[in-house]
């Protein structure tokens, strides 16, 4: 078993399993290599926009795959490290007992979320592979951004549950 990594913005972390903090750092990793290739493939267009008179075909195309692709692989990185935003004008003079467990049932709620969405998901993109649906200009299959999507997503559902794991464990303390 490796080393619980605690890594948290808030004045509550939590500790959770290092293998699934260095999951979560590797999604966002490729979250950003996403990003960084379409900065790159957008400097490219206006570019070639602005020299030859008309732009990459389907920028936006690829944009629109990419930004999805990004959103979802930063999830997972934003709940272990606790960049969420949190609201704690009414629980900043509470004590971490009670802090913990309000947080726990933030994570238990966006737990079920992450659930309901990756289940959902997962059948979106089987359909939209069955019937085929494609960017307009690229003719780019829309389900090819899902195998990226999906996993994510179960990593953000167990991210969730460690998440709430450790502090229901920190509010026993």
């Amino acid at each position: 078993m490796t080393n619980p990594a605690t890594l948290s913005e808030h004045a509550l972390p939590v500790p959770v399993p290092g293998w699934l903090a260095a999951l979560c750092r590797f999604f966002a990793a490729v979250g950003g290599l996403v990003i960084l290739a379409m900065m790159l493939m957008t400097v490219a267009s206006v570019i070639k926009r602005s020299v030859l008179g008309a732009p990459v075909p389907g920028d936006f195309e690829l944009v629109e795959l990419g930004s999805a692709i990004a959103i979802f692989c930063f999830l997972p990185w934003c709940q272990v490290s606790g960049g969420n935003v949190l609201v704690d004008f009414f629980t900043s003079k509470a004590n971490p007992r009670t802090n913990h467990l309000l947080e726990a049932f933030g994570d238990l709620l966006f737990l079920l979320i992450a659930a309901l969405l990756a289940w959902r998901l997962f059948h979106g993109g089987a359909e939209m592979r069955q019937y085929g649906e494609q960017t307009m200009v690229l003719r780019i299959p829309l389900w090819w951004a899902f195998p990226v999507i999906i996993p994510a997503m179960a990593l953000l559902v167990a991210t969730c549950a460690a998440t709430m794991v450790g502090h229901l464990r920190k509010a026993r303390t």
